[in-house]
């Protein structure tokens, strides 16, 4: 999901390693569209974050699309982003709104650029053969459910492969979902509003300040998939020890600081950004993703990550 207007104070960090590619929250299509709250005003989000490398070094894709009903009115947008280790971020076409005339909320609607077979439970794939891009997600595990007012996210995590101008890219996938009832951010403005997730072996880290989607999602939690156990994250902490200049009243953050208490005890993220790319600006936040690369210390070892991060300000 990505949110219109001005926030403060979140990030969302997805990530890979040699241990950990990334953590996932579940889509809609895996909840029958009779399920849905019977309401004029609904708003759904599904975002699926990709890092995997072969031969020729890493890649990061991510792709949100979101959908929406307001009254008799349907709506449908995608976000998307594509980055190569060694070109930087490359040109990917299909981004913005696009006709929902199927009306489709509980299951993720195709565009011209972006199609969807499958499900959660089963495997979805993504297929775009305007940009010669192909991502198959294999059956995704749960790994986080919470509710709130009838509002859902659900999260969770699975290995992917990305075919991508005749490469085939092996990693992890993080997808996540998010329906709430009585709101659409695709026709109207919510100032403040953000939605955060982090880092997968699987790592997840979620951090965020508005108080509308803390109370769905928290204000800050995590979690962690090491040897196929999941794990949850306690005492977690982050910390922003640097930043960088940004044209508003506003900075950038640069470097993050993670701990947190797991079964085989502490654990430290060490994060930098490098390579941001600025979506969007508003005096006083933005929208930027950014490449990071970190180490993970936990349980007598220490891990490269290299990862993807949503920085929402």
């Amino acid at each position: 999901m990505i949110p219109i207007g001005p926030r403060t104070g979140s990030f969302r960090l997805l990530a890979t390693a040699a241990l950990c590619v990334m953590a996932a929250w579940l889509p809609p299509s895996s909840c029958p569209a009779g399920a849905l709250p019977d309401t004029t005003l609904l708003y759904v989000s599904d975002y699926v974050s990709f890092v995997g490398s072969d031969a020729r070094g890493h890649v990061a894709f991510a792709l949100d699309t979101n959908r929406g009903r307001d009254g008799t009115t349907y709506q449908a947008e995608h976000f998307v982003v594509l980055h190569d280790e060694h070109h930087g971020w490359i040109d990917v076409d299909g981004g913005g709104f696009y006709p929902n005339a199927e009306q489709a909320l509980a299951r993720i609607p195709d565009s011209d650029a972006f199609q969807f077979q499958g499900t959660p439970e089963t495997g979805l794939t993504v297929t775009s053969l305007r940009n010669q891009l192909t991502l198959a997600i294999e059956p995704l595990s749960e790994r986080s459910r919470r509710t709130h007012d009838h509002a859902v996210t659900w999260m969770g995590s699975a290995r992917a492969v990305l075919t991508w101008g005749g490469r085939i890219i092996r990693g992890r996938v993080i997808y996540e979902h998010l329906m709430i009832p009585g709101f659409n951010r695709l026709t109207r403005t919510y100032w403040g509003l953000y939605l955060l997730a982090g880092a997968d072996g699987d790592v997840y880290l979620h951090s965020q300040q508005s108080e509308r989607m803390a109370a769905l999602a928290g204000h800050l939690v995590g979690f962690a998939v090491l040897d196929n156990e999941t794990e949850t994250l306690e005492n977690l902490r982050v910390e922003v020890p640097n930043r960088e200049f940004a044209f508003g009243f506003y900075r950038w953050p640069s470097s993050w600081s993670i701990t947190w208490v797991g079964p085989a005890g502490p654990a430290a993220l060490t994060v930098s950004a490098t390579e941001r790319k600025t979506i969007g600006g508003w005096v006083i936040g933005g929208f930027a993703m950014s490449i990071v690369r970190s180490k993970l210390h936990y349980a007598g070892r220490t891990i490269p990550v290299y990862s993807l991060a949503e920085l929402l300000l």
